[in-house]
């Protein structure tokens, strides 16, 4: 279970200055447009996550159960990627710590004077796909129950 919180931290610590250095000045929006994106992807990777985890049922098929969690693991990858992205734009916790690396283009210093704002674009547009994903649900749940013939309008046995 640790390593689901180290793996982040080490793998951006090797690829951060190439993702947010190289990758995100070149996507359509530059760096505002690659955290929007970023920022888009993080409740779609809990959704995948999350969803195959609710099916899981071990009183009913053992078997069937592993499958679902099998069928996570997608989700977890895509969560731990975009953990990395996201751990690649953390400044150092202390200033002393922000050296000419820390400025050099890519670095995470570097990312914060170009992008000062990079925060509110990845955070708006993850709130944003999430209160999108959370009325697709319940549009589904309720889709759903009226599917199965449990409409409110119905009356109720007793009442006839």
């Amino acid at each position: 279970m640790a390593a689901l919180l180290v793996l982040p931290a080490v793998a951006a610590y090797a690829w951060g200055e190439k993702v947010w250095g190289g990758l995100a000045p070149a996507w359509p929006g530059g760096g505002y447009g690659f955290a929007a994106t970023v920022g888009a992807m993080v409740p779609l990777a809990l959704a995948a996550l999350i969803a195959p985890l609710t099916r899981m049922d071990w009183r009913r098929s053992k078997a069937r159960t592993l499958g679902w969690a099998a069928a996570a693991l997608p989700g977890l990858v895509w969560g731990e990627a975009i953990a990395v992205v996201i751990a690649g734009v953390m400044r150092p916790k202390h200033r002393r710590d922000w050296d000419s690396a820390c400025y050099a283009e890519g670095g995470t210093c570097w990312i914060h004077v170009r992008y000062p704002f990079i925060w509110a674009a990845g955070l708006v547009t993850t709130l944003t796909m999430s209160a999108i994903l959370v009325v697709l649900i319940v549009k589904y749940v309720v889709k759903d129950d009226t599917a199965d013939g449990e409409s409110d309008d119905a009356p109720s046995p007793a009442a006839t």
